[in-house]
């Protein structure tokens, strides 16, 4: 039986909520002018930070004009330095992250701080809504508490603060339409998490977190053993089939939201996603094995899409998405243990 199209009404229309009660209470952003003479270095260190930790960033941020790209890489900076106070601070944890809440929210940081510092002038630049930044740094602090999620509703409002804040912080940077941009980018923070989330699987048990729902493990007869011995059989790769298919299925919803984008911020927005989206293929190439292998792509398997990307992102070819197939195959819940599986053992997943 073949998986049938997702509806996620009612997770997305609480992200929603959490979307616009930002901007309906933000507080506002005030032009930096203390270290205004820091912040060519600033924003320098921001792009050594980028391009130290993630290459599809920096390859897709390279693709927008200078102040935006800047932008970009600050972006990328705030949320790389929050991330690493959550799983790489072993001391004064506690005390690290509140003054880097304090900093980083700031209009006037410390001259010190310098990602703080760039960010800042950022937010101020293009009116970034300082309440997103807020929800992104509860959404990651959420980690030092919260290390299992029981539905996908509860994993989707954790992609939210991780993930699709950074979108809808981006969006005002490279320019958008108003308010009917906001699912598609909330859809496109979602998408790019769970992938996150399925590459990382390993990593993330090893740091003693899970966030595979436990509901839909059960509904492939999987748990938390089958992760720590790093089983690969019938009811794996099943089970990551369909959260495969659920994760293509968000990119194909959240791409058309493109042509809402600034004209110039459209080809790396685009190309963030898609580079993103085939580390999904890279998991089924090596068999849904998270365990042993991370998933990724090349730079000259990047560099090779980016002339397509370009054509979707220009020709408005993204529309056209949500009407292609997302997976080749069904996705189905094993009922037992045993293999080989009888038609009989197999059940749909139940939808909602």
């Amino acid at each position: 039986m073949a998986l049938e199209t997702l509806e996620p009404a009612m997770w997305e229309a609480r992200l929603l909520r959490l979307a616009h009660h930002a901007l309906d209470h933000d507080t506002g952003n005030e032009p930096v002018h203390n270290g205004r003479e820091h912040l060519s270095q600033a924003y320098e260190y921001c792009a050594a930070i980028t391009r130290q930790h993630s290459r599809t960033f920096y390859l897709a941020s390279g693709l927008l004009p200078t102040k935006q790209r800047q932008a970009a890489r600050a972006l990328y900076a705030f949320c790389r330095v929050s991330d690493d106070l959550v799983d790489k601070e072993k001391h004064n944890q506690h005390q690290r992250i509140l003054q880097w809440r304090q900093e980083s929210l700031a209009n006037h940081p410390p001259v010190y701080n310098l990602v703080a510092l760039a960010w800042a002038d950022t937010r101020a630049n293009f009116n970034i809504p300082r309440r997103y930044a807020e929800q992104l740094l509860d959404g990651i602090t959420s980690d030092l508490v919260h290390t299992r999620y029981e539905t996908f509703g509860e994993l989707a409002q954790y992609c939210y603060g991780a993930a699709s804040t950074v979108g809808l912080m981006a969006m005002h940077i490279v320019g958008h339409d108003g308010a009917k941009a906001i699912p598609y980018a909330i859809k496109l923070g979602v998408a790019l998490q769970l992938t996150n989330i399925l590459r990382d699987v390993q990593e993330d048990w090893q740091n003693g977190r899970l966030y595979l729902p436990r509901e839909e493990l059960r509904m492939f007869n999987l748990d938390e053993t089958d992760i720590a011995a790093g089983n690969i059989d019938h009811r794996w790769r099943a089970f990551m089939r369909f959260q495969i298919r659920r994760a293509r299925q968000l990119y194909a919803e959240a791409l058309p939201g493109v042509t809402m984008l600034g004209k110039s911020g459209r080809f790396a927005i685009a190309a963030a996603a898609e580079l993103y989206r085939a580390i999904l293929d890279d998991i089924e190439e090596h068999n849904y094995d998270v365990f042993s292998h991370r998933a990724h792509t090349s730079g000259r398997e990047k560099l090779g899409q980016l002339p397509g990307i370009w054509w979707r992102a220009t020709n408005n070819q993204y529309v056209h998405l949500v009407n292609e197939p997302v997976h080749t195959q069904p996705a189905l819940v094993a009922c037992t243990h045993n293999a080989p599986v009888e038609a009989d053992n197999f059940c749909a997943v139940p939808q909602g």
